[in-house]
């Protein structure tokens, strides 16, 4: 309601001014404001934009003076300049106040940040003293990008110090701050210096505040993922969100319950269901000022996220029983897809103009739920698919898959902006991503053809750090879902030390987006003839203690000397399935391969034994293979090894010392090792006690 009585008082001033007297709008800032960098800023700059907007009606000044400080001990304070002067002059109706970004210079931030909600005030105050009646808008600060030469150095923590200060300062003034952070913290591309936006990204800043004044955000729009056939998240709130124009009252009625709520002040509105238990199917509508939407055949189950690179991706109808499983397709089983399809491939191609706009503009990916289908699930995730397949058959409840995958892509691609700038050995990269040996040279190289007609030198990229996050994954994390299943590294292999620190960096961040302790399970990279894959691997099976609620599926008995996309995925998608049976619906099923617990050197003998392995085996042939050892001067050799009383026997040559047992440490290995399951057992190395 508050923003409605804005609009009336705003329509009243329009009223009681006349058409004579324009309703006064000051834009106060620094460079930003001013227009700094802009080619034509008494054109561009976004107090000009605004301008447009709102028309006629409206007198908007520019009183942006570049490297102004908000504190008035700052090196350049704003009550020093002439802009403030003429501000004050101007007598405006409504002040739109966007300061703060030169006061995370080390010159004032570290010795006179204290005074800055009060210094702040002073200028709120002192701007009312000329009327009383202005209307305040108090901006959260656009972004400062980690290419800037003082990010490091303090700006990116001092940053948020002054946002959370601006929104004390709205909070006491009972002001509705206009966040400029949120429409632009994921356009770099549009900060040449990584400071000041150009013309496009002053048009945002207009556009954002236009909307702010007005409260007009286009109108009533549910959030895309909301959809018929689409299946919502069972035993968790049910969140059902979208935007519309401030003030406007919405109405979602869904399964037998009605819910109202009214658009907020930056045009957004949630409605919040009660946690339901599984069933439907059902229907539910959403209703706005002058529209409603009727969506069918909703499910309440499991949603599980599928993402990673191109094993991830890989489709339905290409894999070893992809055929077979199309034609016997059941479609009555409650098992729902959606797919985000990428706008371009990521292959061997140089994108044209309008592509590479639209990466840009972070529409990459597009979708919409789907009912099981042979359309559908022909170009579905082949692993995501024998999943959820397993996981219906099984737990007899829906199961909404939601594809998200991008082949190629590194996991830097995956990470949020906010976490790698906080890294300190992942900040550099988002920058210099072209250029920077931490992502694999395969990777820059393709991205180079890819991006081979832009004339933007930051222009973006799927495999850009970041990007997939910002441009997919971003757009769902409100959206509630059960866990995640990831199949990616190939494209991390070269460095095993970085992918150690970022690995879990990513299931940390993504569960503190979704703000959910959600499993996370993700498949080792199968065997291929590429060195550093044994490493990797080793890696990945570690990583498994060093992250909560996740478990990792094996591949590498499914792997192809020659191709890094092997074409057994049944058995990949239902290893992930057992891993999610045994330790998220608490099945008594049996859900990996023998893991080692121990070796001890027993005389002659090195003597390993295995937990998960009620019965050790071998898979295609009597013989045990793919053991080796390490001798202490690191010489790796082959050893004859064999299953005595659920133990792996070594034969320790002489003369030998022994310090590590090596298993499947081959880069394409035909190590063959399992329990009773017939579940192989990782990739491995453990150190021998002297």
């Amino acid at each position: 309601m508050k923003i409605f009585w804005s609009l009336i008082l705003l329509a009243f001033l329009v009223q009681t001014k006349g058409y004579s007297q324009k309703i006064k709008v000051a834009c106060i800032g620094n460079s930003v404001t001013a227009g700094y960098l802009l080619a034509q800023p008494e054109k561009q700059a976004y107090p000009t934009q605004l301008q447009q907007l709102l028309g006629d009606n409206y007198q908007v000044g520019n009183f942006g003076h570049s490297g102004a400080t908000l504190l008035k001990k700052g090196h350049n304070p704003y009550f020093k300049t002439k802009e403030f002067r003429e501000v004050l002059n101007f007598r405006a109706d409504i002040a739109i106040i966007h300061l703060g970004l030169n006061d995370t210079d080390p010159r004032n931030w570290p010795n006179y940040k204290d005074q800055f909600q009060a210094d702040y005030q002073w200028l709120i105050d002192t701007l009312k003293q000329q009327n009383p009646k202005l209307k305040v808008y108090i901006c959260k600060l656009t972004p400062i990008f980690s290419g800037h030469p003082r990010f490091k150095s303090g700006t990116r923590d001092w940053y948020w110090q002054v946002q959370e200060k601006i929104l004390s300062v709205a909070k006491f003034n009972k002001a509705v701050p206009v966040d400029l952070n949120i429409p632009l913290h994921n356009r770099p591309e549009l900060f040449a210096d990584n400071l000041h936006p150009d013309s496009t990204g002053a048009t945002i800043i207009a556009r954002t505040i236009y909307r702010a004044i007005t409260g007009n955000f286009g109108g009533f729009q549910p959030d895309k993922l909301f959809s018929s056939n689409m299946v919502l998240q069972r035993d968790k709130n049910i969140p059902v969100y979208g935007k519309a124009n401030a003030g406007e009252e919405i109405m979602v009625s869904f399964n037998g319950k009605t819910s109202h709520t009214v658009a907020g002040a930056d045009g957004r509105w949630k409605i919040i269901f009660p946690p339901m238990r599984y069933g439907g199917p059902y229907q539910m509508k959403i209703s706005g000022p002058g529209n409603s939407l009727v969506l069918k055949n909703i499910l309440i189950g499991d949603v599980w996220l599928c993402s990673g690179q191109s094993n991830m991706a890989f489709p339905l109808k290409s894999s070893a029983t992809g055929a077979a499983t199309l034609q016997y397709l059941n479609t009555k089983m409650p098992l729902r897809l959606l797919k985000f399809k990428p706008l371009a491939e990521t292959d061997n191609t140089a994108w044209d103009k309008t592509t590479l706009d639209q990466l840009n503009q972070l529409n990459y990916f597009s979708g919409t739920w789907q009912n099981l289908s042979d359309d559908a699930a022909r170009d579905f995730s082949a692993v995501a698919y024998y999943f959820g397949e397993q996981l219906a058959r099984d737990e007899k409840v829906p199961i909404g898959l939601i594809e998200l995958a991008v082949g190629g892509s590194p996991l830097e691609s995956w990470l949020d902006r906010r976490t790698m700038e906080q890294d300190n050995l992942l900040v550099d990269m988002l920058d210099n991503w072209r250029k920077s040996d931490f992502l694999q040279d395969w990777v820059r190289e393709r991205a180079g053809v890819n991006l081979k007609n832009a004339v933007n030198p930051k222009q973006r990229h799927p495999y850009a750090p970041a990007y997939n996050y910002e441009a997919g994954v971003a757009a769902i994390t409100a959206f509630p879902i059960n866990g995640v299943i990831w199949y990616q590294g190939e494209s991390n292999a070269h460095n095993v030390e970085l992918f150690n620190n970022e690995f879990p960096l990513l299931v940390k961040s993504w569960r503190a987006k979704w703000n959910d302790n959600f499993p996370f399970y993700y498949v080792q990279l199968s065997s291929i003839d590429r060195p550093s894959w044994p490493y990797f691997r080793d890696a990945q099976r570690k990583l498994q203690a060093a992250i909560p609620n996740s478990g990792m599926a094996v591949s590498s008995d499914l792997g192809d000397s020659l191709n890094v996309h092997p074409i057994h995925k049944k058995e990949i998608g239902e290893r992930l399935a057992l891993l999610a049976l045994r330790n998220t619906y608490h099945q008594n099923v049996v859900a990996s391969g023998p893991i080692a617990l121990k070796a001890v050197k027993v005389k002659t003998s090195i003597v390993i034994n295995f937990t998960s392995a009620q019965k050790l085996k071998t898979t295609g042939t009597s013989v045990l293979t793919g053991f080796e050892l390490e001798d202490i001067t690191g010489a790796h050799f082959p050893v004859k090894a064999s299953i005595v009383k659920n133990e792996v026997h070594l034969n320790i040559p002489p003369d030998k010392t022994i310090s590590r047992v090596l298993y499947a440490w081959q880069p394409f290995t035909r190590a063959n090792l399992i329990n009773e399951a017939g579940l192989p057992a990782s990739t491995f190395s453990i150190s021998i006690p002297n």
